[in-house]
């Protein structure tokens, strides 16, 4: 045998010699009788739901470009188009007409009294018997601010759910700050 070959076996002899030897269990050590439980357990179901779940509440309105187009060509006071990115992305392009109410720095936003609202974003807060169009990029931050809309207590809230990239993938017109 090699002088490596033998310091190989050496080194693994070592290693198990220095291992805890396993613990045999004879069979004066197991239970003679067999436990049952008089517990009765209930059968587990998991349910699935998302954080911002809207079940039981009526689904958000969900608009498509052709009825945000027509919305920017004749304005409506009724409706309230809202951007909810942040004010860099907002001053990059906008949809006309849309007012800017970032969802990220300010989500108390609609939460707030109606002078303070004034004084914060310097435009007046939407009132509860106009419609509120939420837009941002994706999609995902407007979905967001219609939850928050809802639980403020608007009941008219609508979603455009294709958002900025829909809207200028489309040639939709913007607008800049």
């Amino acid at each position: 045998m090699s002088l490596k070959r033998v310091s190989t076996l050496a080194a693994r002899a070592a290693i198990a010699s220095s291992r805890p030897t396993r613990f045999q269990a004879s069979g004066l050590l197991r239970p003679t009788a067999k436990l049952q439980s008089t517990i009765q357990r209930p059968a587990t179901c998991l349910v699935h739901q998302r954080f911002h779940s809207t079940e039981g509440k009526p689904d958000n309105k969900v608009w498509n470009f052709d009825s945000v187009k027509q919305l920017t060509e004749s304005p409506d006071p009724t409706r309230v188009l809202i951007d909810v990115r942040e004010p860099a992305e907002y001053a990059a392009g906008y949809i006309p007409t849309a007012i800017n109410i970032p969802v990220g720095s300010a989500p108390d936003a609609l939460f707030m009294p109606a002078h303070e609202f004034e004084d914060k974003f310097g435009f007046e807060k939407p009132t509860a018997d106009q419609e509120l169009v939420f837009y941002c990029k994706a999609g995902v931050r407007s979905s967001a601010a219609a939850g928050l809309a809802r639980q403020v207590g608007y009941s008219k809230v609508g979603e455009y759910r294709g958002s900025w990239l829909e809207w200028s993938k489309n040639g939709g017109k913007a607008e800049y700050d």
